[in-house]
């Protein structure tokens, strides 16, 4: 028997790097997992590597998507245990560069988007449900360009106590992740080709560990929030960074 015997699971961004991870980590315990993005081709790929999978196509800043994924889940007769609002977006500006169409972008996916994932899966969620919020380092520092994403990440920490407190009678514990640098096909689709290995060596650089962590480690902690090893694990942010922000 898995950890997650049973269970349904939601990972919102699940076709590639972190929902990915927790996905199979997911299904590889027993879950049915419901995984969610903008990209039909890559969500069909990542439903058959995960195996006990739905792939419902959407935009988590689109609300009619939202209640389309949640539909889903609702024919499947057995409610929600598991929700890992992972989906994200990124892009970096100085306070100088920002513009109303960068602020919104960011924050449209990154809050208004995590918020109503969570908000319209609350008919669904069962007792003793895990809400797990994907949030990040960067919204404990202040590297310059990030400004938006870093506030953005910040936000949900935020709101993750607040609805801990507001769903814990319900047996529904939320909890965060902050991932540190990680090692994820973001990265090439950021940084020119021929300078990958160096942005690594400089990323690695700044890890205590010496190295960038892996989709897999970071999936490895929201299987821990996801399970009842977590039972007593309410309104917490568990860093999955190599120490980056430890020191």
């Amino acid at each position: 028997m898995g950890q997650l015997e049973g269970k349904t699971a939601v990972v919102t961004g699940g076709s590639s790097g972190i929902g990915l991870a927790a996905a199979e980590r997911f299904a590889a315990e027993g879950a049915h997992v419901f995984i969610t993005g903008r990209n039909p081709g890559a969500l069909d790929t990542a439903a058959k590597t995960i195996g006990s999978a739905t792939a419902v196509t959407g935009d988590i800043a689109d609300p009619a998507d939202l209640d389309r994924l949640y539909e889903a889940v609702r024919a499947r007769g057995k409610g929600l245990d598991i929700l890992f609002a992972n989906a994200a977006t990124g892009s970096f500006a100085t306070l100088e560069e920002t513009t109303e169409q960068h602020f919104d972008q960011v924050f449209d996916t990154n809050v208004r988007g995590t918020l109503f994932t969570v908000q319209k899966a609350l008919p669904l969620l069962n007792k003793g449900a895990s809400v797990i919020l994907n949030s990040s380092v960067r919204a404990d520092d202040g590297v310059a360009s990030f400004g938006t994403y870093a506030a953005s990440k910040a936000a949900l920490r935020s709101y993750a106590r607040t609805w801990a407190n507001e769903l814990k009678d319900r047996g529904i514990r939320v909890n965060v992740v902050s991932p540190g640098t990680i090692d994820t096909p973001v990265l090439e689709k950021t940084v020119e080709a021929d300078k990958v290995d160096e942005a690594r060596a400089s990323f690695a650089a700044r890890v205590p560990l010496g190295r960038m962590g892996s989709a897999h480690e970071v999936a490895d902690a929201v299987l821990f929030l996801a399970s009842d090893q977590s039972s007593f694990v309410l309104g917490a942010n568990i860093y999955v960074d190599g120490g980056e922000k430890q020191f």
